[in-house]
């Protein structure tokens, strides 16, 4: 089988929003799909390894993917951050980390194991510990649906700064991935349009094409080729 085969699994970690591993095979680009999340990720190509952390990305695209890789890489829950990079600073775009290995990396000064998929948070543990990575408890409390006691512009300065996102982009961008997961599972669009507010068809296929870039029917038919987003395999009767 060609393209990208992705696994994903949740964490129990309230510092993690999903693992993933995944394999290139014979594929050179994909799709792009926007995402609130930053991440990092680890890969390995002919032999030598690679480390970066990854931005929120706004939109679709086409990005190159190296051939015959093997990627392990944690999404991080919005609200999180780096501490010596501003996250806004990583929004459609990321950091190649330096002085990677097969085993170890360098993040924020210090050296860290590479860690495999079930490792995972046990690596986050340790960059919290080391308060390489933090959060910031206002835009916890505003992803939990509490109001905090602070004006509406100062949370929204606040939620940007933090996520890189405005509030509004983030539900946006969950909802078209949401609306591509339920296309792929085989849900019709006028479904998934009741399903998820939107205004009608035309709605969801704007926002497909602005945030997933593939149609209700190229997700519905598993067309388009390679894409960055772990979809279902379409029910059959």
């Amino acid at each position: 089988m060609t393209g990208l085969r992705f696994r994903t699994r949740g964490s129990d970690s309230p510092w993690v929003d999903a693992v993933w591993t995944c394999t290139s095979e014979q594929v050179t680009s994909m799709t792009s799909v926007a995402a609130v999340r930053w991440g990092l990720v680890f890969w390995e190509q002919a032999g030598t390894a690679w480390a970066a952390v990854t931005g929120p990305e706004t939109r679709t695209g086409t990005a190159p993917v190296p051939e015959g890789a093997t990627f392990t890489g944690i999404d991080f829950a919005v609200g999180t951050s780096l501490r010596a990079v501003p996250t806004p600073a990583l929004t459609d775009g990321g950091i190649t980390l330096p002085d990677t290995t097969h085993r170890t990396f360098r993040l924020d000064g210090a050296r860290f194991e590479t860690p495999g998929p079930d490792d995972a948070e046990a690596l986050v543990e340790r960059l919290v510990r080391a308060g390489i990575v933090v959060r910031d408890e206002v835009v916890a409390d505003v992803l939990r649906g509490h109001r905090p006691d602070l004006s509406g512009r100062t949370v929204e300065r606040r939620f940007r700064t933090v996520t890189g996102l405005t509030q509004g982009a983030v539900r946006q961008i969950e909802r078209a991935r949401t609306a591509a997961q339920l296309l792929a599972s085989g849900e019709p669009a006028a479904d998934v349009v009741a399903k998820l507010d939107y205004f009608d068809e035309p709605h969801l296929a704007r926002a497909l094409r602005s945030y997933v870039g593939r149609t209700a029917g190229q997700l519905r038919d598993g067309a388009g080729g390679a894409i960055a987003l772990d979809l279902p395999q379409r029910r059959t009767s």
